[in-house]
C-alpha cells in the first residue's frame, strides 16, 4: 500500500472533510451529554428532600 500519492490535495490528504460531518457529530453529541447530564442533575434535586 503506497503512503505517498502525488496526485492528492492537501484536503486529501489531511482527510479532511468539506461537509463538516465530524464537525456535525461532536456539537451534537456534546448537546445530548449536556442535557443527559443535567437531566441526571435535575432527577436528584428534585428526589432529594430538603434538609431539616
Amino acid at each position: 500500500m503506497p503512503t505517498y500519492d502525488p496526485h492528492k490535495t492537501p484536503t486529501e490528504i489531511r482527510q479532511g472533510n468539506r461537509r463538516r460531518m465530524n464537525l456535525r457529530i461532536l456539537f451534537w453529541s456534546m448537546i445530548g451529554l449536556v442535557l443527559l447530564f443535567s437531566l441526571i442533575y435535575l432527577y436528584f434535586v428534585i428526589a432529594v428532600p430538603p434538609a431539616s
